[in-house]
């Protein structure tokens, strides 16, 4: 009875370890992406207080933006700068 309560406690301990591992690694990708949305969206809010740039703001540049993270805001502003 002791054997298969200490067998039970290590093969929980077992699945318990690589359950966390892999709740770090997929959280610490849904972080990354959660922290490039939003660093995104933020640089776009701070482009359209520079003078001179009037980005609209709409679904199109929120998803560009988002998606795009600080490469997306870059290419809004040259494309509005061009165009």
């Amino acid at each position: 009875m002791m054997i298969f309560n200490l067998l039970t406690i290590i093969i929980v301990a077992i699945i318990a370890y690589f359950t966390i591992k892999v709740i770090l690694n997929v959280g610490s990708t849904v972080l990354k992406i959660a922290l490039h949305l939003i660093t995104g969206w933020v640089l776009l809010a701070l482009v359209n207080i520079l003078p001179g740039i009037n980005i609209p703001i709409n679904t199109i540049t929120v998803i560009i933006s988002g998606f795009g993270g600080v490469t997306g805001t870059l290419i809004l502003v040259i494309f509005y700068v061009l165009f």
